[in-house]
């Protein structure tokens, strides 16, 4: 059967959190990802995870602009794709494509328990759980899967600060999908230096402040090297097995890009 392999993460839910950690542990960093506070699925326990919809709603527009295209890049895969969601976080983008496409199998993977849970329940209520698989841990503890079709990462991989990091996370992906499979990645992305991006920090400010978000200065966005320019962010998903990346969506600082895997 064909595969999808969905990345998917606590992000346009939670703009600013996201359930993480999906390489190998060493050291003070998480699972292959340094993170700047405490551990993931701490953070997103059982209280986060009940309220988290609930404290995400007004930024929805964005979210679901987002899921509408990446079902237009998804629109050509086969009747029978099968989908995994790693940080699956609450499911939001799971349940949507699990609509969208109802032929489809699903397998959503969170650290965070508490998190998978709801994603599970959410599941349930939509009449979709039947064609999903949940899994707590991470790509490793998955273990061997068959090749999948596609994948998303929304915004994951600004959590990871080392650029070898994060180029083996997106080589992890690539190594789970079929030649030509389609990976959507979502990242903030910044040229904090230039006049523009400075102009439009602003309104992602505002933006940030009316939706309730934890918001950053733009000296501390500069300063996070994991919040590179758009740019730079395909050049490493380039680098780590796909073909040059196309930028398809753009809502202030959240930057969509698809590519397919290299290889025949």
């Amino acid at each position: 059967m064909a595969g999808c392999l969905v990345v998917a993460t606590n992000s346009l839910r939670g703009m600013e959190n996201c359930s993480v950690g999906l390489i190998s542990p060493k050291a003070d960093i998480i699972n292959g990802v340094p993170m700047e506070s405490q551990n993931p699925p701490a953070a997103f326990g059982k209280d986060m995870a009940a309220s988290h919809d609930q404290r995400v709603a007004k930024p929805a527009p964005m979210r679901e602009a987002l899921h509408l295209f990446i079902r237009m890049v998804f629109g050509a895969l086969p009747d029978n794709a099968r989908m995994l969601c790693v940080g699956a976080g609450t499911g939001p983008e799971l349940i949507y494509l699990a609509q969208a496409f109802p032929g489809w199998q699903y397998v959503a993977v969170d650290r965070s328990g508490a998190m998978l849970d709801v994603c599970r329940n959410r599941a349930r209520e939509n009449g979709v759980a039947e064609r999903c698989t949940f899994h707590e841990g991470t790509f490793e503890t998955l273990g061997e899967v068959e090749p999948f079709d596609a994948a998303t990462s929304l915004l994951v991989s600004r959590f990871i600060f080392d650029t070898d990091a994060r180029r083996e996370f997106y080589a992890q992906i690539a190594q789970r999908l079929r030649p030509g499979g389609i990976l959507v990645s979502a990242d903030l992305a910044t040229g904090a230096s230039a006049p523009q991006y400075k102009s439009l920090y602003e309104v992602w400010e505002r933006t940030m402040r009316y939706t309730g978000m934890p918001v950053l200065s733009i000296d501390r966005i500069g300063d996070k090297k994991s919040v590179l320019a758009p740019q730079a962010v395909r050049t490493i998903i380039a680098s780590a097995g796909f073909e040059e990346p196309v930028q398809f969506f753009q809502a202030l600082l959240i930057h969509a890009c698809y590519a397919k895997r290299l290889g025949v």
